[in-house]
């Protein structure tokens, strides 16, 4: 008997001896070489414009992008804007109103249009903004006008009013056809569901009318200031998206973009996901998604 109770003694302390404690994320640059959360925000500090790209469903995501606001109020203070995809340009009043108390909470929340998950993923930055009396830019295309042009392509958006027009960017905005990655963006839509190229190519442009949108409201903020974007990570990996964009409306600014991508191993950056970004925010895959 004691002979096995000391056997298990022995297995247990091999066991405790071999554990790892877990972790759920950790940072690269684009050399694949671990940084500290300080090193990332050092060198985002020196850009005029900071795009993150982030997983919708990951709380890893949505706590960096309050942390990294955090780091930068801390180094360019009244100097910092922020923007969001996730809210549309037709609502700047009301995002204003609310940031200055002219109007609550619950009546910012059943005016604003807000996506089904602000209030945990994208509330503590905008709260963190509000608080701080940082300026809140809501950059993304109306939605109705994105549904315009997946119907009927960009071409239909000449057709709106004055006023209407006043929520996009400079018309006709530049865009280029690329089938191949289109079909892999919007995943292989013409095998799913029956789609034709035609449907494709209008998908492809009503995400360009997004990504102009989003391009010429940061130009028209930024004020020779900084200015902190969050974004869907299609939007800006791979320096695509908003960034030619943005370079086309105010020439000459200097860009940093952060990622987010899952890996089932962390403890190194996977090749397939170099050259995406100029940070990563690597999550363990089985992190949970907040939906």
């Amino acid at each position: 008997m004691r002979k096995f109770i000391i056997s298990v003694a022995l297995l247990a302390s091999a066991t405790a001896a071999s554990a790892t404690t877990p972790e759920a994320y950790k940072l690269f640059d684009n050399s694949s070489r671990e940084v500290t959360f300080n090193q990332m925000v050092d060198s985002l500090a020196k850009a005029d414009v900071v795009f993150i790209g982030e997983n919708h469903n990951c709380p890893i995501s949505h706590w960096m992008e309050l942390k990294i606001a955090e780091a930068m109020f801390a180094a360019h203070g009244g100097q910092l804007t922020i923007g969001e995809e996730m809210m549309e340009a037709d609502n700047q009043l009301i995002l204003d109103e609310y940031m200055t108390r002219t109007i609550d909470y619950d009546r910012f929340e059943s005016e604003a249009r807000l996506w089904d998950n602000y209030a945990t993923d994208y509330y503590p930055v905008v709260f963190f903004a509000k608080d701080n009396g940082i300026p809140m830019v809501a950059t993304n295309v109306p939605r109705r006008y994105a549904s315009i042009v997946k119907n009927k392509g960009l071409e239909a958006l000449d057709s709106l009013s004055a006023e209407a027009k006043s929520y996009l960017p400079p018309l006709p905005i530049p865009f280029n056809f690329d089938s191949d990655k289109s079909d892999s963006a919007f995943g292989m839509m013409q095998l799913l569901g029956g789609r034709t190229s035609g449907d494709t190519e209008r998908l492809a442009q009503a995400q360009a009318i997004k990504d102009a949108t989003m391009a010429w409201f940061i130009a028209r903020n930024i004020n020779e200031g900084k200015f902190l974007h969050i974004n869907g990570s299609y939007h800006s990996d791979n320096r695509d998206g908003i960034i030619p964009y943005l370079l086309t409306y105010s020439p000459g600014l200097k860009i940093a973009t952060v990622t987010s991508v899952r890996q089932d191993e962390i403890d190194t950056l996977e090749e397939e996901n170099l050259n995406r970004a100029d940070f990563y925010i690597t999550v363990a895959t089985d992190f949970p998604t907040s939906y």
